[in-house]
């Protein structure tokens, strides 16, 4: 199974560390976000590995190189200036990613998932997504989308989980979108109105870097 990375958005809420220094290529502790997944996914034996860029894009290669000191395969997708929001990085990339499914990971997250799990898991034929969901942190007390006992997401129902940032999606979810600014959330409603976005809940550690005093926490935690 293919990987992308999402490693595009331009981290506001991390200001002034994001006007010199991409989200993920922020330190916290002692290696940068991108490298824990990078590490992680490795260990799942993903090693070949998308990852789109646009904010100071310029800084991923010269940084993390082809892939080869993480035994891994790197190749990316330059955005244009701004990028393209979730779901057009991901159209742009496709070519890349190949006919099968495969794992988007949000460049700014830190968890413990086992990933190991998810090149276990095959997708039928009656679904476009399968999204991890996760407990809803303070800044998402609301959640995002409801998942029942079947393991099928709506957009209705309570209590609603919060997506993780890590799912695979089949191509076709995509197909005939042209190269174009799009968000990825009504492409998860388009799914679940079909009944065919699927999800399973992870109680692990999670947390979405997008604040300084975030960063710091876990870098506080990584010190240890």
């Amino acid at each position: 199974m293919k990987v992308m990375i999402l490693a595009a958005g331009r981290g506001e809420r991390l200001r002034p560390l994001t006007d010199h220094t991409p989200k993920p290529l922020l330190h916290a502790g002692p290696k940068r976000l991108i490298e824990y997944l990078i590490e992680q996914l490795v260990d799942a034996g993903l090693k070949d590995i998308v990852i789109n860029y646009a904010h100071l894009g310029e800084q991923f290669e010269p940084l993390l190189g082809s892939g080869e000191r993480y035994q891994a395969n790197f190749e990316y997708s330059a955005e244009v200036t701004g990028g393209l929001e979730t779901a057009g990085g991901i159209i742009q990339a496709l070519p890349l990613l190949g006919n099968e499914p495969f794992l988007v990971v949000n460049g700014d997250i830190w968890t413990d998932f086992p990933f190991a799990d998810l090149t276990r898991l095959e997708l039928t034929t009656e679904q476009l997504c399968h999204l991890v969901m996760v407990n809803n942190p303070l800044h998402n007390l609301a959640g995002d989308f409801y998942l029942d006992a079947d393991g099928l997401l709506a957009i209705e129902g309570d209590p609603k989980l919060t997506f993780s940032g890590i799912g695979i999606y089949r191509p076709e979810m995509f197909a005939e979108h042209p190269v174009a600014k799009l968000a990825l959330k009504p492409f998860f409603v388009e799914a679940m109105k079909q009944r065919k976005a699927t999800g399973q809940h992870y109680q692990g550690q999670w947390s979405d870097i997008g604040t300084v005093e975030r960063l710091n926490a876990l870098a506080k935690q990584l010190d240890v």
